[in-house]
């Protein structure tokens, strides 16, 4: 059954990225119709609190939503959910669902996002092990949250500390086992890796570093984690986070280019190697003058930026520049801001503040160049950073960043 949809904009996937394309399409004038297809049931939402505030159930779905329905059908922006695109016939510009669905298009965005990498043991299909990506992943995992004693983490990344956070606050025994040498060991320096080590184990989690999963042992629910070391540790909940892949395959089997599982490849203006379909969010990699190379950024707040780029090109409106990348990470009562790429290398970290204290930053430098930073509990440095890396051509002082006597909004030029 073909849609009758003339001018239309088709939208792959119902997260933070597709929904600010739909909205921005909107306000730089899009006329046709906007259609978002998206395989999860639930309106676009808010991904960060899933680790913190709803796996806790101390936030409903409602508080969730990016926009009630209502907003969506005052903007004419058709939400077709349930239903995920299964294939993309470029020759006639139009896309297929897992229902038989065919929806033309003009201008089509894939906002495909990632998914969870798998970890394949013996033992991974017990009940009480999870993955950790959408709102179903977080309802299948509550009840079990609610009633475990014993809680083991797979992964020292962002999502596996929040939730390790969570749990103690809870009273639960919790372990991380992390394949690393550090926490975060991907995305940060030494130096934060041993700040949030030293603040988790103050806590009470238990960190295991050099340490992967063997088996998971149980009936029907897991009982027991045995290690790659053969020791046995207790654990009712087990929640995995090793890392995400890129869905690019509905791109990659169109014929559009792809690097496969790292991302769609796409232009500055978020355009794929098809002049009519654009990729945004987790799952686009794009050229960032920020890293000085091709890269797919996992934030809010690029999927925002994207979403907003691709929409305003499409629209054929003014595109907005790159904004500088910021990430940010709640744990316990401290709050990780990020800015900048440390892809892009650094040759320097410099330290603000005493890490004891639990309020510092570092600054990364590639020769006096600031390229990032990392912010504990330190806003004001965070929002000076971000501005300084935007700047071309601002050069630093080590010995000026170190100083806590000097205002750090003395660092910006004048």
């Amino acid at each position: 059954m073909t849609k009758a949809i003339s001018d239309a904009a088709v939208i792959v996937g119902g997260g933070q990225a597709g929904a600010q394309c739909a909205i921005s399409l909107r306000q730089h004038g899009w006329s046709g119709a906007i259609v978002m297809i998206a395989a999860e049931e639930t309106l676009p939402y808010q991904r960060p609190p899933l680790s913190k505030a709803y796996l806790a159930g101390e936030m409903t779905v409602d508080r969730l939503l990016l926009r009630e329905q209502a907003f969506y059908d005052a903007q004419n922006i058709r939400m077709w959910l349930g239903e995920s695109v299964t294939a993309i016939d470029r020759r006639d510009n139009a896309v297929v669902t897992s229902e038989g669905e065919v929806f033309p298009f003009a201008k089509l965005f894939l906002a495909t996002g990632t998914r969870p990498r798998k970890l394949s043991v013996p033992g991974i299909q017990l009940d009480g092990i999870g993955y950790f990506r959408g709102i179903a992943d977080v309802r299948r995992l509550q009840p079990a949250f609610q009633s475990a004693s014993n809680l083991v983490v797979i992964g020292g990344g962002y999502i596996g500390l929040e939730v390790a956070a969570v749990a103690r606050k809870r009273g639960m025994n919790v372990t991380v086992v992390e394949a690393g040498e550090r926490l975060l060991g991907r995305v940060t320096s030494e130096v934060v890796s041993d700040f949030y080590a030293a603040f988790h184990r103050a806590k009470g989690v238990d960190i295991r570093f050099r340490t992967t999963v063997a088996a998971f042992e149980g009936e029907r629910k897991v009982r027991v984690v045995r290690l790659s070391s053969g020791e046995e540790l207790p654990c009712d909940l087990a929640i995995i986070g090793i890392g995400v892949d890129a869905n690019d395959e509905l791109a990659m089997y169109s014929g559009i280019d792809v690097e496969p599982g790292e991302g769609i490849v796409v232009d500055p203006t978020m355009r794929t190697s098809d002049p009519d379909i654009y990729a945004i969010g987790d799952c686009a990699l794009a050229n960032n003058r920020f890293a000085e190379r091709r890269q797919r950024i996992e934030s809010v707040a690029n999927a925002i930026e994207q979403g907003r780029i691709a929409a305003a090109h499409a629209a054929g409106a003014s595109v907005p520049a790159p904004a500088v990348p910021w990430f940010w990470s709640d744990q316990y009562d401290v709050k990780l801001q990020s800015a900048g790429l440390l892809s892009k290398g650094y040759d320097q970290a410099i330290v603000r503040g005493d890490p004891s204290g639990g309020r510092f930053s570092v600054f990364y430098l590639k020769g006096r160049t600031l390229v990032a930073l990392d912010a504990i509990n330190a806003a004001a440095d965070f929002n000076v950073a971000k501005r300084i890396i935007a700047m071309p051509d601002v050069a630093l002082d080590a010995a000026d960043i170190a100083d806590l006597g000097r205002d750090v909004r003395q660092l910006l030029p004048t």
